[in-house]
């Protein structure tokens, strides 16, 4: 009897974990919220980020080469918070269409292409994000970028 319990104990603490664990569709569902918090200006856009993120700029040429730019996390933090208020002023906003989470090693994969305001072109970006405690956090972000004031920035630190 007392095996039968603990039997039963474990398979409800196993499926209580299963149900809590974190899915695409999660995924999906904070990328839309950072879509929101990143359209609407929201200040607590930075919140989503872990301390650490990696973020690359991925500078695509008019030769359609490309180049990635590493922007420290602290730096992109900073500019984050000067650029909200410039592009609230511009009504500055992104569209993304093709939007597709999956699984990967390290947590979730959201990868999709992007539409800059007033754009024609499209280009991609992807985000991996990992479960904690307090949610979703994005580890590495990738955005293609045809800024070309961002190759000023390589090589450069914080």
């Amino acid at each position: 009897m007392k095996i039968k319990i603990i039997m039963l104990t474990l398979c409800m603490l196993f499926c209580t974990v299963l149900a809590e664990a974190k899915t695409p569709k999660d995924a999906l569902d904070f990328f839309n919220r950072y879509t929101n918090y990143a359209n609407t200006y929201n200040s607590d856009l930075l919140d989503l980020y872990s301390p650490d993120a990696k973020i690359i700029r991925e500078v695509v040429k008019p030769t359609g080469e490309t180049v990635d730019i590493v922007v420290p996390t602290r730096r992109y933090f900073k500019e984050l918070k000067i650029g909200q208020k410039t592009a609230k002023l511009k009504k500055y906003k992104n569209k993304y269409r093709n939007i597709i989470a999956q699984e990967i090693p390290d947590g979730i994969k959201i990868s999709a292409e992007r539409q800059p305001s007033k754009e024609t072109y499209w280009l991609k970006m992807y985000q991996i994000v990992q479960e904690t405690d307090t949610g979703f956090k994005i580890k590495e972000e990738m955005m293609q970028t045809k800024v070309q004031s961002f190759l000023n920035h390589k090589n450069k630190g914080e």
